[in-house]
């Protein structure tokens, strides 16, 4: 790869540092795509210990590279994501994907397609990673900064991502009860 191509790659997934969520941080202020796949990798980091069979380093190149179709179309939540939405991110995606210098391309593709597969180890941690970050994140934000639909989310979203492992089904449910006290001591 030419030290052209590297900036050029780098230039587009800068991004995502102005691409906000919907969601807020502990202070109320939008969190930017960046900063979740950040925290996501660093998830994937401190677990190396709990899943030693697990590449984790593929587990956080994953987290790393999960969001950048949202370079292209901006971040939209899950429970507002549509097929046609889909289509079009992973389109313009796989388009940038496979414009990029042959051994970077390859990389990224063998990664994509292991993701959306979801037959390995690797990939099944990655994707209950990311569920449980959005959730935690939630739990970090002001209750104020929710809509109505996130308080029954917040409540079940992931669980059925985390089954694979007895850690994370215990780490899903000490979130649930962040979750309950955060409303309960919010008021709501």
């Amino acid at each position: 790869m030419k030290p052209r191509e590297f900036l050029e790659i780098l230039h587009v997934a800068e991004r995502l540092k102005d691409t906000t969520r919907h969601c807020t941080t502990s202070k109320g202020r939008p969190e930017s795509v960046a900063e979740h796949s950040w925290r996501l990798s660093l998830m994937a980091l401190l677990l190396r210990h709990e899943f030693p069979d697990v590449d984790m380093d593929r587990v956080a190149a994953m987290c790393l590279i999960h969001d950048l179709g949202e370079c292209f179309t901006g971040d939209i939540p899950t429970f507002d994501k549509t097929d046609s939405d889909r289509v079009t991110e992973d389109t313009l995606l796989a388009r940038w994907v496979a414009s990029l210098p042959p051994e970077v391309s390859a990389d990224l593709q063998a990664l994509y397609a292991e993701m959306d597969a979801m037959e390995t180890k690797e990939a099944r941690l990655h994707k209950a990673l990311d569920k449980l970050e959005a959730v935690i994140q939630h739990n970090e934000s002001p209750l104020d900064t929710w809509t109505e639909n996130e308080y029954e989310l917040n409540k079940t979203y992931a669980f059925q991502n985390v089954l694979f492992s007895e850690w994370l089904t215990v780490l899903r449910n000490e979130m649930l009860n962040d979750t309950l006290e955060k409303i309960e001591k919010e008021g709501r």
